[in-house]
Protein backbone atom coordinates (compact mmCIF):
# COMPACT_ATOMS: atom_id res chain seq x y z
CA UNK A 1 0.00 0.00 0.00
CA UNK A 2 2.78 2.82 -0.96
CA UNK A 3 3.38 5.17 1.78
CA UNK A 4 0.57 3.65 3.77
CA UNK A 5 0.68 1.47 6.96
CA UNK A 6 -2.23 -0.20 7.92
CA UNK A 7 -3.55 -2.50 10.87
CA UNK A 8 -6.28 -4.62 12.34
CA UNK A 9 -7.51 -1.40 14.68
CA UNK A 10 -6.39 1.86 12.49
CA UNK A 11 -4.31 3.05 9.19
CA UNK A 12 -1.44 5.51 9.50
CA UNK A 13 -1.33 7.39 5.99
CA UNK A 14 2.59 8.98 5.57
CA UNK A 15 3.81 12.57 4.65
CA UNK A 16 4.67 10.69 1.36
CA UNK A 17 1.40 9.58 0.98
CA UNK A 18 -0.06 13.12 2.00
CA UNK A 19 1.85 15.08 -0.84
CA UNK A 20 0.49 12.17 -3.40
CA UNK A 21 -3.29 12.98 -1.71
CA UNK A 22 -3.77 16.92 -1.49
CA UNK A 23 -2.00 19.38 -3.41
CA UNK A 24 -0.98 21.57 -0.68
CA UNK A 25 2.76 22.34 -0.48
CA UNK A 26 5.75 23.69 1.65
CA UNK A 27 4.95 26.68 3.47
CA UNK A 28 1.34 25.56 3.27
CA UNK A 29 1.23 21.89 4.24
CA UNK A 30 0.49 21.85 7.60
CA UNK A 31 0.09 17.84 8.79
CA UNK A 32 2.87 15.85 8.76
CA UNK A 33 0.87 12.21 9.88
CA UNK A 34 -2.66 10.95 9.52
CA UNK A 35 -3.32 8.58 11.90
CA UNK A 36 -6.81 6.08 13.58
CA UNK A 37 -8.18 6.49 9.95
CA UNK A 38 -11.91 5.65 9.51
CA UNK A 39 -13.00 5.72 6.48
CA UNK A 40 -15.49 7.89 5.59
CA UNK A 41 -16.01 8.91 9.19
CA UNK A 42 -13.03 10.21 11.08
CA UNK A 43 -9.23 10.96 11.23
CA UNK A 44 -6.19 12.29 13.44
CA UNK A 45 -3.72 14.38 11.67
CA UNK A 46 -0.49 14.87 13.49
CA UNK A 47 1.48 18.64 12.92
CA UNK A 48 4.68 18.96 14.66
CA UNK A 49 4.91 22.64 15.41
CA UNK A 50 8.74 23.98 14.93
CA UNK A 51 10.33 27.25 15.37
CA UNK A 52 11.36 26.66 11.84
CA UNK A 53 7.86 27.61 10.89
CA UNK A 54 7.81 30.51 8.11
CA UNK A 55 5.11 32.17 10.37
CA UNK A 56 6.97 32.45 13.51
CA UNK A 57 8.50 35.18 11.97
CA UNK A 58 5.91 37.93 12.04
CA UNK A 59 3.03 36.25 14.68
CA UNK A 60 4.62 37.07 17.03
CA UNK A 61 8.91 38.56 17.43
CA UNK A 62 9.70 37.55 20.74
CA UNK A 63 6.69 35.36 21.47
CA UNK A 64 5.95 33.07 19.31
CA UNK A 65 2.21 31.63 18.49
CA UNK A 66 0.70 29.82 15.82
CA UNK A 67 -2.20 31.99 14.10
CA UNK A 68 -5.31 30.20 14.78
CA UNK A 69 -6.33 30.36 11.17
CA UNK A 70 -3.46 27.80 10.11
CA UNK A 71 -4.74 25.52 12.85
CA UNK A 72 -8.17 25.17 11.33
CA UNK A 73 -6.73 25.11 8.33
CA UNK A 74 -4.32 22.07 9.60
CA UNK A 75 -8.17 20.48 10.86
CA UNK A 76 -9.32 20.86 7.07
CA UNK A 77 -6.25 19.40 5.36
CA UNK A 78 -6.58 16.29 7.92
CA UNK A 79 -10.31 16.15 6.35
CA UNK A 80 -8.95 16.42 3.30
CA UNK A 81 -6.91 13.71 3.11
CA UNK A 82 -9.49 11.58 4.78
CA UNK A 83 -12.25 12.78 1.52
CA UNK A 84 -9.25 11.73 -0.61
CA UNK A 85 -8.54 8.37 1.35
CA UNK A 86 -12.52 7.68 1.36
CA UNK A 87 -13.24 8.59 -2.66
CA UNK A 88 -10.05 6.83 -3.28
CA UNK A 89 -7.55 7.36 -6.62
CA UNK A 90 -9.54 9.01 -8.66
CA UNK A 91 -9.87 12.01 -6.02
CA UNK A 92 -5.88 12.13 -5.73
CA UNK A 93 -4.87 16.12 -6.26
CA UNK A 94 -8.64 17.22 -6.08
CA UNK A 95 -8.59 20.41 -4.58
CA UNK A 96 -10.61 20.61 -1.48
CA UNK A 97 -12.36 24.41 -0.88
CA UNK A 98 -14.00 25.62 1.92
CA UNK A 99 -17.12 26.04 2.01
CA UNK A 100 -18.37 27.35 5.91
CA UNK A 101 -16.35 28.05 9.38
CA UNK A 102 -18.44 28.18 12.19
CA UNK A 103 -17.98 28.35 15.97
CA UNK A 104 -14.42 28.36 15.87
CA UNK A 105 -12.73 28.86 19.21
CA UNK A 106 -9.43 29.30 20.41
CA UNK A 107 -8.45 27.78 23.89
CA UNK A 108 -4.98 28.55 24.42
CA UNK A 109 -1.76 29.34 22.16
CA UNK A 110 -0.08 26.96 20.25
CA UNK A 111 3.73 27.43 20.75
CA UNK A 112 7.19 25.85 18.85
CA UNK A 113 7.79 22.53 20.48
CA UNK A 114 3.78 21.34 20.30
CA UNK A 115 2.47 18.68 18.66
CA UNK A 116 -0.87 18.95 17.46
CA UNK A 117 -3.51 16.18 17.38
CA UNK A 118 -6.20 17.42 14.92
CA UNK A 119 -9.52 15.38 15.22
CA UNK A 120 -11.38 15.46 12.65
CA UNK A 121 -14.93 14.10 12.57
CA UNK A 122 -17.66 13.62 9.71
CA UNK A 123 -20.87 15.44 10.41
CA UNK A 124 -22.48 14.94 7.12
CA UNK A 125 -21.70 14.55 3.33
CA UNK A 126 -23.92 14.96 0.57
CA UNK A 127 -22.37 14.95 -2.95
CA UNK A 128 -19.24 16.73 -3.33
CA UNK A 129 -20.06 18.12 0.00
CA UNK A 130 -18.56 17.37 3.31
CA UNK A 131 -18.74 18.49 6.80
CA UNK A 132 -16.58 18.19 9.78
CA UNK A 133 -16.35 18.61 13.35
CA UNK A 134 -12.73 19.52 14.19
CA UNK A 135 -10.94 19.45 17.13
CA UNK A 136 -6.87 20.56 18.27
CA UNK A 137 -5.55 19.10 21.12
CA UNK A 138 -1.99 19.69 22.32
CA UNK A 139 -1.04 16.44 24.81
CA UNK A 140 -4.79 16.41 26.93
CA UNK A 141 -5.59 20.06 26.30
CA UNK A 142 -8.06 21.45 23.75
CA UNK A 143 -6.45 24.19 22.09
CA UNK A 144 -8.95 24.84 19.19
CA UNK A 145 -11.84 23.97 17.86
CA UNK A 146 -14.53 24.59 15.14
CA UNK A 147 -16.83 23.17 12.60
CA UNK A 148 -16.70 23.41 8.79
CA UNK A 149 -17.31 22.09 5.54
CA UNK A 150 -15.67 21.62 2.14
CA UNK A 151 -16.72 20.60 -1.35
CA UNK A 152 -13.98 18.39 -3.31
CA UNK A 153 -13.38 20.44 -6.97
CA UNK A 154 -11.81 19.21 -10.05
CA UNK A 155 -9.11 21.88 -10.51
Amino acid sequence: MDGETVNASASTIDIHRIIEMIPHRYPFLLVDRIEDVVLGESAVGVKNVTINEPFFQGHFPGRPVMPGVLIVEAMAQTAAVLVVHTLGKEAEGKLVYFMTIENARFRRPVEPGDQLRLVCTKLKQRAAVWKFSGEARVGDTVVAEATYSAMIMEQ
